[in-house]
């Protein structure tokens, strides 16, 4: 038996339009990718003042210290504690002293890197001291013979 040309005509009407909406979407993810690179490089370049402590993935650390400064800010850390600290200790430390953002998780393994890479090299002068480890986190403390020497 055939079918009646309404529900043949319906039919082809609603491909038509099931077709129409995967392509709707289809434009509309696209958007919505377009937007969300267009609000990230916005971000980067957003210079409000509630923005401006805010780091872009690609900040460069070397321009946010002085010479020295992470060092004397690492051991004015351990000093103030009075026991040795980990390098998560002393990254929350030295943000805190900065007064930037303690829950910019980025930020926070840029910085424990770096500190890393400087008391390393400290230790090796001996201008600091090497405490072991703690739940597989470096632990530092002041050297003895690094209290004699200046920076």
């Amino acid at each position: 038996m055939a079918l009646p040309q309404i529900v043949n005509t319906l039919t082809g009407k609603r491909n038509e339009i099931e077709a129409h909406i995967r392509e709707l979407r289809r434009q509309l993810a696209a958007a919505e990718r377009d937007l969300s690179s267009v609000n990230a490089v916005l971000a980067l370049y957003d210079l409000s003042p509630s923005t401006q402590t805010r780091f872009p993935a690609y900040a460069n650390l070397n321009r946010l210290f002085a010479y020295g400064e992470m060092f004397k800010l690492c051991k004015a850390a351990i000093a103030e504690a009075g026991k040795p600290l980990d390098t998560r200790e002393i990254t929350r430390a030295i943000i805190r002293a900065k007064g930037w953002d303690e829950d910019d998780v980025m930020l926070r393994k840029a910085i424990a890197y770096r500190i890393v890479q400087n008391l390393s090299r400290a230790a090796m002068q001996e201008r600091i001291g090497d405490a072991g480890k703690r739940k597989g986190v470096r632990m530092w403390r002041l050297s003895t013979l690094g209290a004699s020497i200046s920076v």
